[in-house]
């Protein structure tokens, strides 16, 4: 076996993270259903959304700090163990629980995904970087379509206490094959305070990174949104409902299988500043065509293609923002940085939904579609003209 599956370490961590995606998904899908079945209200609904959001935001400073001092393995692995525990008190079915679960599980997912991001280039050869992102952001992709059609089918036949064990397993699965990557990285322990810490962290936000603000904002504000103004364009635009809302955004993880697979391809011949680039240009060309397609048709198999078609770029533009940020900061504050950028861009998501929402009645759904197109131009233009050269490690 060649590339980075070929190296047992990322092997094992590509599979846990898998296996764990899918019991995030379960759990994605089920819970807002449950709340609904049970309150009959939006608004209760939506609560569940937000509460997942709020902990990313708090804990992305402590999360970077965390892993460059901890040993990153050790710490993923308990996390993993403490996010299978802290489901169990979903089984009473309490809905205050499920906010508070909710809101926990958020919290150590902040902790667990920079570690996992500044885990990975210590894994790989620096070459495989962007091919071994891509596979994760491949593995994102089938766990959603796997994940998700289990949640609904588990919480159908067996009640949520049948998807609060599924993901409990999911957990525990993935705590056994990290405990099994046969890798140490080493603590680096310091007296210096977190706060000081992460402050450090910042200054290293420099070089290449410091456009990949500009950049990380721009593609933060124009998912932003997206997330609101696609169920506008579905139900004003083309007269769907919410299953034509559900099996559009569903289509996009089809394409994102795809571009998983040619992020390793794509990363042979470009660095991958460039593949940050040209997939953030591409995928404005395609968000345009679709948006602006109404005018032409509204036939469903239409956006069925084109929604298949923007998850290809859109997996791309992902594999290629962390394999800058991996590769141009050194292992000692790898966390922090990844964390930092994790910050920015949920920061920037929010901005984007605020927007969305103020800014519709005023100019109008087209303008402000055309709008988030344009954003995604602007940041790839911004990435081909700052991002142009291979990316080296910096020692420091």
């Amino acid at each position: 076996m060649t590339g980075p599956l070929g190296v047992p370490a990322f092997r094992r961590l590509w599979i846990a993270g898998f296996v764990s995606e899918i019991g995030d998904w379960v759990l994605l899908v089920a819970l807002p259903v449950y709340v609904y079945q049970r309150t009959g209200s939006a608004a209760a609904t939506a609560t569940t959304f937000v509460v997942a959001l709020l902990p990313s935001l708090a804990l992305s400073p402590l999360a970077g700090v965390l892993a460059d001092r901890w040993d990153r393995r050790r710490l993923m692995l308990v996390v993993s163990f403490a996010q299978a525990v802290t489901l169990l008190p979903l089984l009473t079915g309490d809905l205050v629980l499920v906010n508070v679960v909710t809101a926990v599980q958020a919290g150590l997912a902040a902790l667990f995904e920079p570690a996992k991001n500044a885990l990975l280039p210590t894994l790989v050869p620096r070459e495989q970087v962007p091919a071994a992102n891509g596979l994760v952001g491949l593995n994102a992709n089938l766990a959603r379509l796997v994940g998700a059609s289990l949640g609904g089918l588990l919480l159908a036949r067996t009640g949520l206490p049948g998807v609060v064990l599924a993901d409990v397993a999911s957990f525990l699965l993935a705590a056994a094959l990290l405990a099994t990557l046969g890798t140490r990285d080493p603590a680096r322990g310091s007296g210096t305070p977190a706060w000081r810490a992460w402050v450090d962290g910042l200054r290293e936000i420099r070089g290449p990174l410091r456009p990949m603000v500009g950049v990380v904002a721009l593609m933060a504000t124009g998912q932003g949104l997206f997330v609101v103004l696609f169920v506008v364009f579905v139900t004003e635009r083309l007269g769907g409902g919410a299953g034509e809302v559900g099996v559009l955004r569903g289509v996009q993880a089809v394409g994102g299988l795809l571009g998983g697979l040619l992020v390793g391809v794509l990363a042979r011949r470009l660095a991958p500043g460039r593949v940050l680039g040209w997939s953030l240009v591409g995928f404005a060309v395609v968000a345009a065509v679709g948006w602006n397609g109404p005018r032409v048709t509204t036939a469903l198999v239409f956006y069925l293609a084109a929604f298949v078609v923007v998850g290809v770029p859109g997996v791309i533009a992902g594999a290629g923002m962390v394999s800058v940020l991996q590769l141009h900061s050194s292992d000692e504050v790898r966390g922090r940085v990844m964390a930092t950028f994790v910050s920015l861009f949920d920061g920037g998501q929010a901005l984007g939904m605020v927007l969305a929402g103020v800014l519709t009645p005023v100019l109008g759904l087209s303008a402000l579609l055309n709008a988030q197109a344009g954003l995604y131009l602007a940041a790839g233009v911004l990435a081909l003209a700052v991002l142009d050269v291979p990316a080296r490690a910096r020692t420091g």
